[in-house]
């Protein structure tokens, strides 16, 4: 996968606001399987399965079987690509807040 399609593959996956928050429940856990995270929510435990495919194929989560059970955990560098393309826009609006207060600096001695 490209840089660009990893981070609109991770943009996809948590612009879901269901798959947000299924997400951030395995963030806050060491691991946690698929019957904890459809106990702790309304959705059935097809909807988690599919959320979990999605950030699976984000590179968000990954999976452990042990016997019955799968057990899921984030992955710590799944959203590196999405926070290094919001930087390089953090450099642009920083320069552009010093040019505008460098503007009204001139505007108003």
């Amino acid at each position: 996968m490209t840089e660009a399609e990893t981070i609109t593959a991770v943009m996809r996956a948590l612009a879901d606001p269901t798959r947000r928050a299924v997400f951030e429940r395995i963030v806050n856990s060491d691991e946690i399987t698929v019957v904890e995270l459809t106990r702790g929510s309304s959705v059935t435990q097809g909807a988690i399965s599919q959320h979990l495919k999605s950030l699976k194929q984000a590179g968000l989560v990954c999976e452990r079987p042990e016997g019955r059970n799968v057990y899921y955990r984030a992955l710590p560098d799944g959203l590196d690509p999405l926070a290094d393309w919001m930087s390089d826009y953090g450099v642009f609006w920083r320069e552009r807040f010093a040019d505008l207060r460098n503007l009204l600096k001139e505007i108003d001695p």
